[in-house]
This record gives C-alpha cells, structure tokens and sequence, in this order.
C-alpha cells in the first residue's frame, strides 16, 4: 500500500487558520489596554504603566471569525485595489513585448554573471527599504524579476529571495527609513536620523548575509532544478518568457515610459506624500499611455487590462484575510495584553539580554501590529522607558524594534505585502518558509550579535 504524503494546505487554509486562533486567544486571554494620548503628530501612543484588565470587556463571539474576513478586506481595500491595478498594468506592459525584448538583451549582457545581478538586485531593493521605506512599491517588479530570472535558468524562490531579503535586511537596518527608526526615535525622545553610522555598518553586514543565502540556493537550483523549493509549482501565466524578441524604437519607448513612471513614484512617495492611492492611479495612467505608443485599440487593452487584474484575484483575497487576523486581535483587545506580558520578563535581564529580550519582543509583536509604524507607536512607549531601567540606552532599544519590525516582515503571514509578492510570483507560504526560515536564523542570530556589541560600545 502506498503511503500517504501529508500535503500542505493551501495557503488561503493556513491563515483562515490563524484567524480561528486568532478567536481562541481573545477567550484564553484576559482584555486590557494601556492609555493612549495624541502627539504633537496627530498620532496616538501608549503611555507606559498605564496597562490594564478590562473585566467588563466582552468575548468576541464565534461569528467573529467570518465577519472578520470582510472587514480584513475592508481595512486593506487601498492595497487589494493597488494590486489589481498593478495586474492590469503589468499586463498592458507585456503586451506590448517590451519586456521580453528587455529581458532578452539582460540575458545577452548578464547570462554569464548572474552573481551581479543577484548582488545589484538585494542592494537596491534593501536601500529602497532602508531609505524611504519601500514595500508595497515593490509588487509591480515581482512579474519582472521572476520572467528575469526563469529566463537564466534559475526559479522563482530566486527571483523572490533577491526582493524579500533585501526588503527584510533594508527594513533592519532601517538607515533613516520614516516609517519605522524616524517615528521611533520621536517616540523615544532622540534626535531624527542619529545613531546612522552604527546602523550603515549593520546595513552592510546584514547585506553579505542576505547575498550569500541567495546566492547559495541559486546555485544549487542552477546546478540541479531539482533542488528547487518550487520544482512542482506550476508559475504562474504570464511570467515566462518564451520568446525573445529584437529591441524595437516603440519598445525603448514603453520602457522610457516605465521607468519614468517609477522615478515619478519614488518622487512622489518622498516629495508629495503619495501612498496606494496615488500609486494605482499612476499605473492606471501608464498603462494609458504604454497602450498608446504601442498603438494597442482600446478594446484589446481593457481585455488584456481586466484578464491582468483577474489573475491576481487570489493574492487579494490572500491579503484580505491576511488582515483579517489583525483585526480579530483588535476586536477581543488582547493585543494590548500580549504586549505587557511579554515585556515584563525583560525587567529581571541584564542590559545584554535585555536588548535581545526586546528584539524577540518586538520579532513577536510584529505578528500581531505588521504595521511599522502602528508597531513604533505601540511598543516603544513601553520599551523606551523599560531600557531606562533595565541599563540600555534608548537608541538600542529602537535598534532592537528595528530589527524585531524589519526582519520579520519576510516571515510573518500578517504581512498583506509579503503574501501579495508570494502569490503573485505562485509561490505557496510553506515552500518560502523553506528557503527563509535558515536566512532568519542566521539573521536573528547576527542582529543579537549587533545588539550586544551596541550595549557593549554604548550606542547612543
């Protein structure tokens, strides 16, 4: 008799999943909440010893865990939105072959040294991290790298290492990232931006790190495909190329058009305050204009536009109920609970292992708060005044949120943007589990390492 192979669930399973224990623990847990005031910002934030049981508190009812999906999708529609978009606008943009054609002439000047491009592609994607904070930004490049990097023979775990770990390893090191170290030095009472030295070293440390993982794994999946974390996963349509067709004048002019919108979104995102609104309404736009100088009628780009977004319906559902877990931790008022437990430990460590207490607490808390920035003004009133008493400056403590908000972005399912980039590119949440769980070992590993040393030198 043949044995049964236990099979992975799908990916939607696993965080329906996590929703239901998400209900579990708002009945396990007592309800409570510290005291929030509004900042100079506008923003709220906790005022430490403020915590406290909430006894008259509610339980979240069973319906709670199916009425929490549409209000996840709800809470993330900007983003689900942004995603269809940028599915229609990709699909528009190959139409017109320019990216076959682009890639064809990488492959003629890269096909021998794919190292560089693995190198160039993790320190982009870490200092668009680690700078102005890109994330989300990063979904229209997934269908490119993936055709990019299939095309020289590699796979897509590849194509998604190279982005995921320079995201993870940018929004470490967070070198003067606004929506995490900037809003967290405010909260801690440190001047914006100080402390850059430490973390420029930390940043090129942590990229090495992040090269040779993926550089290791490419090699072996280029040595033998099956080796490949992905070799039984269909790719996705339309991230293959097939064909290599010759640079032509009306592709360089998409491509000029590409790119300048992609300057056009940094400059907006850094000058204007744009964020997923603005950004979809810019590749609605280019996808316009790329239908235009690729003289494309008007009924074949709404269908290629419409089939484009229909292929990313399952990442938005992915990402909904991604957020739906959030919300439930939300609606039974145990997030709060989850963060004073888990910091009154840190109280009986030395400074050492208190800094490295905070980097787990705050690995932890990003479950629960995946938002950077929600993260800062929740936990570092908290921890600001905790490393007071336990020895530890203020700027280890927001390394230490640093690294705990920043690395596990590339780990946590709560993350809509890392489920987006993994659905787009086909690649189940368990099959990227494989390929980044030893790069978080290594990385946790080494952030310890820095924070210890940061204590040790007294980094102020």
């Amino acid at each position: 008799m043949a044995k049964s192979r236990f099979r992975v669930p799908h990916t939607l399973v696993l965080l329906f999943g996590m929703v239901v224990l998400a209900w579990i623990l708002t009945l396990i847990l007592p309800a409570g909440r510290f005291e929030r005031v509004e900042n100079e910002h506008g923003r709220e934030q906790v005022v430490p010893g403020t915590y406290a049981r909430l006894p008259d508190a509610g339980r979240l009812p069973p319906t709670a865990i199916l009425t929490a999906v549409p209000q996840g999708f709800g809470a993330a529609q900007e983003i689900i939105f942004f995603v269809f978009l940028i599915g229609g606008a990709f699909a528009v943009l190959r139409a017109t072959g320019a990216v076959d054609a682009a890639i064809g002439l990488l492959l003629d000047r890269l096909g021998g040294r794919p190292i560089l491009l693995v190198v160039g592609g993790v320190a982009a994607f870490a200092l668009g991290s680690a700078t102005i904070g890109m994330a989300e930004e990063y979904i229209p490049f997934v269908p490119v790298l993936v055709a990019l990097f299939l095309a020289l023979g590699f796979d897509t775990m590849t194509a998604i290492g190279v982005l995921c770990i320079g995201y993870g390893v940018g929004y470490g090191a967070a070198l003067i990232n606004p929506f995490t170290v900037l809003i967290a030095q405010e909260v801690a009472g440190l001047p914006p931006s100080s402390g850059l030295g430490f973390r420029l070293v930390l940043l090129a440390l942590f990229f090495l790190l992040g090269v040779h993982h993926v550089w290791g794994y490419a090699r072996r999946v280029k040595a033998d495909p099956a080796n490949s974390y992905v070799a039984d996963v269909e790719v996705p349509p339309g991230l293959v190329v097939d064909e290599r067709p010759a640079l032509t004048g009306t592709h360089v002019a998409v491509l000029v058009a590409t790119a300048v919108a992609l300057v056009l979104l940094v400059i907006g995102i850094k000058a204007w305050g744009w964020y997923l609104v603005e950004m979809g309404a810019l590749f609605l736009g280019l996808s316009v204009l790329l239908a235009l100088l690729a003289r494309m009628g008007p009924t074949a780009t709404a269908r290629t536009f419409s089939a484009g977004a229909a292929e990313l319906t399952t990442t938005a559902l992915l990402i909904g109920f991604a957020r739906a877990i959030e919300g439930v931790l939300n609606a039974g008022q145990v997030i709060d609970t989850i963060i004073w437990g888990i910091a009154q430990p840190l109280q009986q460590l030395g400074a050492p292992a208190a800094a490295v207490g905070m980097f787990i607490v705050q690995s932890m808390t990003n479950f629960f708060i995946p938002s950077g920035s929600g993260q800062a003004f929740v936990t570092m009133p908290v921890m600001a005044p905790l490393a007071d008493l336990v020895g530890v400056s203020r700027q280890v403590a927001v390394l230490a949120y640093q690294f705990g908000d920043g690395f596990t972005n590339i780990l946590v399912p709560t993350n809509a943007v890392l489920i987006g980039i993994l659905s787009i590119a086909g690649i189940p949440y368990d099959r990227w589990l494989r390929f980044v769980v030893p790069f978080m070992i290594k990385i946790w590993v080494a952030g310890s390492i820095a924070l210890v040393v940061a204590v040790w030198i007294g980094y102020s």
